[in-house]
């Protein structure tokens, strides 16, 4: 029996500061948040929901080592941009076969965020 995956829906990412974080997204995604409380901010990118969830200090990292992957259309552009904007380097662009490329980073908050350009990949 087949698990039945419809697609990503949320990527979600914990900070310990959730205003810093909510105003960091706006400016690298260039719009604001369509559901914005103290308990958790939602952005709509493209159809999907990337998500910030508030943490406090006292807590375990909860950043996940694993990455969802964002689609871009040039990886090199959106990675330089991330940088500049204060993430950190984790993997940089590269063509992982096919033409698909990759790179992931740590935003401010150390969750992984990672961007792909997928020539092959086409939405339903």
């Amino acid at each position: 029996m087949a698990l039945g995956l419809l697609g990503l829906r949320t990527a979600v990412y914990f900070t310990d500061n959730i205003e810093k974080a909510k105003d960091w997204y706006s400016d690298i995604l260039g719009i604001k948040p369509y559901f914005d409380e103290p308990f958790y901010v939602g952005f709509n990118v493209a159809g999907y929901e990337l998500g910030l969830h508030p943490i406090d200090n006292n807590q375990a990292n909860v950043a996940a080592t694993n990455a969802a992957y964002w689609g871009v259309s040039d990886v090199q552009v959106a990675f330089d941009m991330l940088i500049a904007a204060g993430a950190t380097s984790v993997e940089e662009p590269s063509d992982v076969g096919g033409g698909i490329v990759v790179a992931t980073v740590r935003d401010p908050w150390g969750n992984p965020l990672g961007i792909i350009c997928n020539p092959h990949f086409q939405l339903p």
